[in-house]
């Protein structure tokens, strides 16, 4: 049945009516995600970081290879590459293009958990150890 303006009522309401169920499972879904994200954060996980490595799992390897290499050119323009290092890219154990998180330090010499807490010693100056 066609109605005013030659709109099929029926029709138009039904794909709203579709439209207004999938939004609402929509909702559901990211207060599911969310609730998960809680549970991670409990656990001690940085939930920035885990959205950061869900955003890259979802690019295929080829996309995600360009924009590292982006971001790593990036990066080495400002003066800022590479924040932490890992032994393995020292030419010690591990895994090739990861970083280890446990014996990752900075240029200061702090641990990846030590920039989070502020807690590292104060590295000494070139004056202090001459």
């Amino acid at each position: 049945m066609t109605g005013a303006g030659g709109v099929a009522a029926g029709q138009l309401r039904a794909f709203i009516e579709r439209i207004e169920r999938l939004e609402e499972e929509k909702k559901e879904l990211f207060d599911d995600i969310r609730h998960v994200y809680g549970e991670a954060k409990a656990h001690g996980y940085d939930t920035k970081v885990m959205r950061q490595v869900v955003k890259l799992r979802k690019l295929d390897p080829a996309e995600r290879q360009e924009q590292e290499a982006l971001l790593d050119l990036y990066m080495g323009a400002l003066g800022t590459l590479p924040l932490f290092q890992s032994d393995a890219a020292e030419g010690g154990e591990g895994v090739p293009g990861c970083v280890a998180a446990v014996s990752a330090k900075n240029e200061h010499g702090e641990t990846v958990a030590e920039w989070r807490r502020g807690t590292a010693k104060p590295a000494r100056r070139a004056s202090e150890t001459a």
